[in-house]
């Protein structure tokens, strides 16, 4: 039997202890790993530039600003490494050196003189809390070894940049240079690196803004120290003790509340980059402050600001103030469902032009109408009869919208928003109908803002980017040449004029809007750079009488407008243009056939000059019903006199007149309407009048309806008037005739009761309407 020599014996001893304690290691390192993740990490929304808007602590309170080697100036690691760990980057996360020279001190001293604790040994006591016992040391010690033997050293100095203690709920230096001295930590001086170096030693004896003598002297022993080192120079050191420690109270990060609580959920970092220029959302928040007194009680506003060349959100003012409980402060009222309004009116001029429909000189028809139980009307509570598409759209009249919508087609029209980003949202089981143009579905702000960047974007509407990692997303809704035109017209500039006179950069262009009953507001803006959007009104949606979009959010939306033209950027950097799109030409077109036609037409009643997409010049968009006579295209058979004839007369000759439609003619002149343009009857060959005459249309009162007085009032007013027929009226109440024989009529009511009204004209046409008054 043979034995291994006893010198072999120990080594193999040897190797198995080491083995071992290398098993046990592992183990350890296994059953007890360090503690980098938390599950509820400290967070922080920052602007574009990086300034800290809101900071979102974790379960004990304390907020971060992340940051990384790059981030911080390096006179601050040069103070912190040569002040706390000069070995830091030689030694493996113990300095035994420093341990031994901290103990005797200590001993010599019967009192504590220095730690002896390496940054390595701080990072893990930041990440492993211990009791200052034996057993809390070893720990510590051991998870010292442990992080310089998964991290890097670079890893464990971002680790204690982002953990060291700065005082109260503040940890990292990225916090402390915010909070203390209002500049990120890229840009500390060689005073501020000395301060910020040893304020961690003591965070809350050492505060700057509450003990500004003891943090003075404590950075002054770091200068001293640097000098003596030799890596400071005198000079640097000098300059650096003559600066005094006087600092205004601790700031925490107080910006854009809502928005940042909107973004939280977009992004699973600690630190959420946005695009928000914070100097301007501060700007934007006082203009919401000094607002809100003129605000009718409980009522909120938002706005929102995006520069629509990048699609970037630069302010967001989700409410009027976010402590006002009373004003719904917590809701944010860029993200809520709200009735739009007239702003959506844009969007259906624009792909009308581009469907053909329509041209902005077209013909439309402000005039009273009935679709069953839904019956539009202005806002003024009047109607101007015919009126070009650019001036309805100016105007913002609803009748014309609705004509356009009617022929647009109302699916088609909630179909091409939504595939553009802006979803109407409309009751559970509706379909969308005609009252979508006023306001009849609900939309966001913030949608709405983003579809208004296709006017100045070449047609395409951009998706909104609010943070700095979103990429630019759009998609097409119109044409550039209608996108163009739409918002020359917007900002009052319809009327064509030459290239050279053209203006490049395109004032503001602005559309208002009030929901049903007062309660919502809107003026949605577009200037050459950025895209506006206001709101206001009562999150909870209760009326408030006399609040509309011209003389409520309008006002706010010029104050915005202001403040963005004259900032130093947009000075500095100038204004981008918008040159006229090739597809875009200049034209006259005649009314009411609403083209082109050579001069001395008798056709012509009207010239009006008006931009054009392609060349395209669609006839006058008619309503419903109004094809053949009671259109505008009226043939007519004439005799070698020129008098009007039946078709089947000798020599009669067709000749075709261009006649504005009959519900227009109350509007008319008197030389302009139908019966005056006609040519005269023949007495030899007469025509069929009854063939021609166009049906008897009744409005002022609808049927049913039920009329209250005002209080204190004793007599209604009606006024009362009629489109189509022919020739006299008669008018009859109750049976009884009235002397007027015209086509309109103001009746004068004083006993309550039912009533009904019977109009007759000379081909024996009668409409009737039955009313009650109270």
């Amino acid at each position: 039997m043979r034995f291994l020599p006893v010198k072999k014996t120990r080594w193999l001893w040897l190797a198995g202890f080491l083995l071992l304690a290398w098993l046990l290691i592992v183990a350890a390192d296994r059953l007890w790993p360090l503690p980098l993740n938390e599950v509820a990490p400290a967070r922080v929304v920052v602007a574009e530039d990086g300034t800290p808007l809101w900071r979102f602590a974790d379960t004990d309170g304390i907020w971060r600003y992340p940051v990384t080697l790059n981030d911080v100036s390096p006179h601050y690691l040069e103070a912190l490494i040569q002040y706390e760990d000069r070995w830091f980057w030689e030694h493996p996360g113990v300095n035994p050196f420093s341990i031994a020279r901290a103990a005797w001190q200590d001993l010599s001293a019967r009192r504590v003189i220095s730690g002896g604790s390496t940054l390595t040994m701080q990072v893990a006591r930041l990440l492993d809390p211990h009791p200052r016992t034996f057993g809390g040391k070893f720990r510590q010690l051991w998870r010292a070894l442990q992080l310089e033997w998964h991290l890097s050293k670079q890893q464990i100095l971002t680790l204690y940049l982002n953990r060291a203690p700065f005082g109260g709920t503040l940890q990292g230096i990225g916090a402390a240079s915010w909070s203390y001295l209002g500049k990120p930590p890229s840009q500390l001086s060689y005073s501020d690196a000395a301060l910020l170096a040893v304020l961690p030693q003591a965070p809350s004896r050492l505060r700057p803004d509450r003990w500004p003598q003891r943090a003075q002297a404590a950075r002054n022993k770091v200068l001293d120290r640097m000098l003596a080192q030799g890596v400071w120079s005198a000079t640097v050191v000098k300059e650096a003790r003559e600066e005094p420690v006087w600092l205004a109270p601790r700031q925490m990060p107080q910006l854009a509340p809502l928005f940042s609580r909107r973004v939280l959920a977009k992004s699973q970092g600690t630190k959420i980059d946005t695009t928000l220029d914070a100097s301007l959302q501060r700007q934007l928040e006082e203009i919401a402050l000094n607002q809100e007194s003129r605000l009718p009680p409980r009522s909120s506003l938002a706005i929102v600001v995006v520069d629509h060349t990048s699609m970037k959100v630069r302010g967001w003012v989700g409410s009027v103030d976010i402590t006002d409980n009373s004003r719904f402060g917590h809701i944010d009222m860029v993200s809520a469902v709200r009735s739009p309004g007239s702003v959506l009116k844009p969007f259906i001029y624009g792909l009308a032009l581009d469907d053909g429909l329509i041209h902005p000189a077209s013909l439309l028809q402000d005039v009273p109408r009935r679709f069953s139980d839904y019956r539009p009307g202005n806002f003024d509570s009047g109607f101007h009869g015919p009126v070009s598409m650019s001036d309805a759209l100016v105007r913002s009249l609803n009748l014309p919208a609705v004509q356009v919508l009617e022929a647009y087609g109302p699916k088609q029209f909630a179909g091409r928003l939504r595939n553009a980003g802006l979803p109407l949202i409309l009751p559970a089981g509706a379909e969308p109908n005609l009252s979508l143009i006023l306001g009849g579905a609900g939309a966001r702000l913030e949608n709405i803002v983003a579809a208004y960047s296709a006017f100045a974007r070449h047609g395409k509407a951009g998706q909104l980017r609010l943070l700095a990692s979103d990429p630019l997303r759009e998609r097409p809704l119109l044409s550039p040449g209608s996108a163009w035109i739409i918002r020359r017209i917007l900002a009052g500039e319809e009327q064509p004029l030459p290239d050279a006179s053209l203006p490049k950069t395109v004032p503001l262009a602005w559309k208002t809007g009030t929901s049903y009953g007062y309660r919502d507001a809107w003026a949605i803006g577009v200037n050459a750079r950025y895209v506006i959007g206001i709101w206001t009104g009562r999150p909870d949606g209760t009326p408030v009488v006399g609040q509309f979009g011209f003389v409520s959010a309008v006002p706010l939306l010029n104050q915005v407008n202001n403040l963005l033209l004259s900032r130093a950027s947009v000075i500095k950097g100038g204004l981008p243009e918008d040159p006229r799109p090739s597809t875009v030409s200049a034209a006259t077109v005649c009314w009411p056939g609403g083209q082109t036609l050579p001069d001395g037409d008798s056709n012509c009643r009207r010239r009006l000059s008006t931009w054009l997409v392609d060349n395209s010049q669609p006839p006058t968009l008619l309503l419903p019903g109004q094809e053949g006579v009671r259109g505008i295209r009226f043939p007519v058979w004439v005799n070698a006199k020129g008098e009007r004839v039946a078709a089947d007369c000798p020599d009669a000759k067709e000749k075709m007149l261009q006649v504005w439609p009959l519900p227009l003619e109350p509007w008319l002149p008197a030389g302009e309407r139908r019966a005056a343009r006609l040519p005269a009857p023949s007495a030899d060959c007469p025509p069929l009048q009854q063939q021609n005459a166009a049906p008897l249309v009744l409005s002022g009162v609808r049927n049913g309806t039920v009329i209250k007085r005002l209080p204190g009032a004793h007599r209604v007013s009606l006024v009362l008037q009629t489109s189509g027929g022919e020739g006299r009226r008669w008018w009859f109440v109750n049976g009884e005739s009235l002397e007027e024989t015209g086509a309109s009529t103001t009746l004068s009511l004083e006993q309550p009761g039912d009533y009904q009204l019977l109009v007759m004209d000379e081909t024996g046409q009668t409409v009737t309407a039955t009313f009650t008054l109270q």
